[in-house]
């Protein structure tokens, strides 16, 4: 059985840094697509990073480029969001997801099956 269990989110100020993590189990990450994303109150879900174990792919949502690194330990099966210069439109619920997806990638949340209960980042001005 396939589960991901997300940690780490909290109330910061901004400018300021969380580490969220995506602890995986049921899967080996080989030929699978990991990713986070972010669901802001009235908003839709919408990708905020996302990787290809299958092609080595990374994506990343313009508003976040240069501000978040996506990065994994395999060994722990755990996914990582590292979020710096946090903003106060940041502020929302982070999923983690997963999707068996050999030679391919992708980070449209519909295209993902597995997902984690989420953890809430609020950013405060």
């Amino acid at each position: 059985e396939v589960q991901l269990v997300e940690s780490g989110g909290g109330l910061v100020q901004a400018g300021g840094s969380l580490r969220l993590s995506c602890a995986a189990s049921g899967f080996i990450f080989d030929d699978y697509v990991i990713g986070w994303f972010r669901q802001a109150p009235g908003k839709e879900r919408e990708g905020v990073s996302c990787i290809s174990y299958s092609d080595g792919n990374t994506y990343y949502a313009d508003s976040v480029k240069g501000r978040f690194t996506i990065s994994s330990d395999n060994a722990k099966m755990t996914v990582y969001l590292q979020m710096n210069s946090l903003k106060p439109e940041d502020t929302a619920v982070y999923y983690c997801a997963a999707d068996y997806r050999p030679g391919g990638s992708s980070c449209s949340s519909y295209d993902y099956y597995y997902w984690g209960q989420g953890t809430r980042v609020t950013v405060s001005s």
